[in-house]
Order: structure tokens, then C-alpha cells, then sequence
């Protein structure tokens, strides 16, 4: 479903129609980009995506909605910069009306009597992808009629996510829980039916807005179970690394394949065992990610913690500060231990910092458009 060869991934841009984009996007066939997953793993930047779109001649005023969607991917990510692991609990205010801290067992096998979730749960196992409306149904299911806390279900669904984004997900089940927005999400059958053009009647959310809110736990959704959530990583030696030649470190989210990619190099894929037991990805994750590391030339895994690399490479304790022997990284909030040069991302806008809302946010990277 999703090519893994880089000038496959770029070919992509010059087909995307941002005007249809802004127009179709909350159905389950809009014109959507389908970029997500490069997104996340750092193949292509926000920025990279946006000055593609205005150089093909689009008006930042005709396409707003297109970048104000990208520009929420870089907002939760500002958040996560600076709140760092709170994003992990409720962020604003507790989580209202909660009964348990698992998740609907009738979500995860697809079983909830709303056919068009349940169709997409199925399609998600294989091909790790949701629409975004899709992804606020279930959350709205799961946090607010079944009444579970949202972290559980956040981590499965990012689990299985081929463009999982920690702070994207975590920060959007807030949202729609009511922990990090002033109210509640829902949706009822009529929504749904509407953008998955489907015609189901008589499900648990074939009612008004007023009732949901207000409706007890369906029998459905009452048996909660807690996902094991592990990640197969590869087994890997110790990559020999060459005097002379700075070290670049990539990662689950960090993996351009233009990075520095002119200067010879010691190019490695850290994989720590400590990162994946606190974000757990399933195996189909790790394999796209191994996928498309192979579009960066020359690029060794190594499966361990970044000390480890450090301590069996020769460079623990030593400055490796000059360019012919420095250890250089791209800045993430899971990149606080890594010892070296940090070097910024490729953000959209020079907006830094957190906003409590993320039209406070937008409301400043406006001015950097000539809209």
C-alpha cells in the first residue's frame, strides 16, 4: 500500500491536489495525501512538503486548510518538545467519566456492530493505516461511550500505526477525550454514515448528539482487556565504525536519506531496546522502517542503546566535537540522552515553543505565509 523506495516517495508530491484535499478530506475516499507515514519517519519534512506544494504555483490562501492540517503535525510535536513525557497523562485536566484503564476488547477484534469501524479496524491490521476520521470514531468510542482512560488505546492504535507519531496520537485521544480540549468528541451513526458512506441504522450510535453524551455503556463495549504490546527488534553486531569520519545517527524518526548525504560518514540506525519498550511498534512497523532505511546508502543498524554504541565503538568519553570524528543527531524529544551535536528539524514555520491551543499556534505561522 505504501511504496518504500525514496524517488517513489517524492514522485508522490507532484500529485497532490491540496485545493481537493481541503475539500474531500473528511471522507473516507478524499483526496487525502497518503504521506503520513514518510512524515513520520522522517524521510520528508513538513517543510520539505510545503515548499513542493507553493512552488507547483498553488496560493497559500486557496490551499490553508492543506497547510493548517501539516501545521498540527508540527504543533503536537512543539508540545511534545516542551512538555516532554507529561504528554503521556492527561495534559490540561483529568480525563472526565472513566472506568477503567484498558481498552473495548470489541474494538481491537472489530467486533463493534458499527460495520465501518469495524471494516477499518480489519483493513488497519493489514495495511497500518487509518483514515483520521476513522482514528476520532474509535477514540470517541473507546474513551467516551466505553468510558476507558485514553493512554491504553492510544498505545494500540500507535502500535499498529505505520505513521505513528507519539505526540500526534496521544495529544489527538486527548483531544478527543476531553483531557487536553474543553469538551468531549462524538459522533454519531449519522456522521459516520455520512463520510463512510455507509447506511447503518439501529447501532448503539443511532442517536442524537444529546443522548450519546448522556448514554451508559453499550454491552458491547463493556468487556475491556489490556493489548500485549511488544516489538520484535533485529539482533545486530556492533557496526565497525571508521576513524576520520563523523558518526550520523538515525532513528524510528529520523530517516532522511538527504541528510549529510554527500560527506563520508559512519551512518547508523539506532534501534534501543529502552525506546521500544516505552512506544511499542508492531513488526510491520519495524519492516517498513528497515524498508525504507534502505533508501540511505551505506547505512548499518545497530540494535542497542546509544551508550552501548558509544562504549563498543571506541567514543564514550570522548569529545567528538570536530567534524571529522563528531557524532551528530537530528533534535527529538526522545534524543535528550544522545551525546553529540544536535541539529534541528526541518520545521515549517520558525514558530517555536508551546501554545495552549493550536490556533494560537497557527495564528503565528500565518504571518510567515503570504496569504
Amino acid at each position: 500500500m505504501f511504496d518504500t523506495k525514496y524517488n517513489q516517495i517524492i514522485e508522490q508530491i507532484a500529485h497532490i491536489d491540496p485545493v481537493a484535499y481541503g475539500r474531500t478530506r473528511n471522507y473516507i475516499d478524499g483526496d487525502v495525501t497518503r504521506l503520513s507515514p514518510y512524515i513520520s519517519r522522517g524521510v520528508i519534512s513538513t517543510r520539505y512538503l510545503l515548499r513542493r506544494v507553493l512552488d507547483a504555483g498553488f496560493e497559500p490562501r486557496k490551499i490553508e486548510k492543506f497547510i493548517q492540517e501539516l501545521a498540527w503535525r508540527d504543533y503536537w510535536q512543539q508540545i511534545w518538545v516542551a512538555k516532554g513525557e507529561l504528554i503521556n497523562s492527561d495534559l490540561k485536566k483529568l480525563q472526565e467519566d472513566v472506568n477503567n484503564q484498558e481498552m473495548p476488547q470489541a474494538i481491537a477484534e472489530a467486533v463493534t456492530g458499527i460495520e465501518a469501524i469495524d471494516n477499518a479496524v480489519r483493513d488497519f491490521y493489514q495495511n497500518g493505516y487509518l483514515h483520521n476520521h476513522i482514528r476520532m470514531y474509535i477514540a470517541s468510542i473507546a474513551c467516551n461511550i466505553g468510558k476507558s482512560h485514553w493512554n491504553v488505546p492510544a498505545r494500540w492504535m500507535y502500535y499498529h500505526l505505520l505513521d505513528g507519531d507519539w505526540a500526534s496520537n496521544a495529544l489527538s485521544w486527548q483531544w478527543v477525550a476531553g483531557s487536553n480540549s474543553g469538551k468531549k468528541y462524538f459522533a454519531n451513526q449519522e456522521n459516520i454514515n455520512k463520510y463512510c458512506y455507509s447506511n447503518q441504522r439501529g447501532t448503539f450510535l443511532d442517536a442524537d448528539y444529546n443522548k450519546i453524551a448522556e448514554m451508559e455503556t453499550p454491552e458491547v463495549l463493556r468487556s475491556t482487556f489490556m493489548p500485549v504490546l511488544n516489538t520484535p527488534l533485529p539482533k545486530t553486531q556492533t557496526p565497525e565504525i571508521e576513524t576520520g569520519k563523523p558518526i550520523l545517527i538515525y532513528n524510528y524518526y529520523n530517516l532522511d536519506p538527504e541528510w549529510k548525504k554527500d560527506i563520508p560518514a559512519n551512518r547508523i540506525l539506532l534501534l534501543e531496546p529502552s525506546h521500544f519498550r516505552d512506544y511499542p511498534v508492531s513488526g510491520k512497523n519495524i519492516e517498513f522502517m528497515i524498508a525504507l532505511s534502505r533508501n540511505i546508502p551505506g547505512l548499518r543498524v545497530f540494535t542497542g542503546e546509544f551508550n552501548e554504541l558509544m562504549r563498543e565503538s571506541g567514543r564514550e568519553g570522548k569529545s567528538a566535537s570536530a567534524p571529522t570524528d563528531g557524532i551528530y543527531y537530528k533534535e527529538h524529544p526522545r534524543n535528550k540522552h544522545y551525546c553529540g551535536i544536535e541539529e534541528s528539524r526541518d520545521w515549517m514555520f520558525d514558530v517555536k515553543g508551546y501554545y495552549p491551543s493550536f490556533f494560537a499556534f497557527w495564528k503565528k505561522c500565518r504571518k510567515e505565509l503570504t496569504i
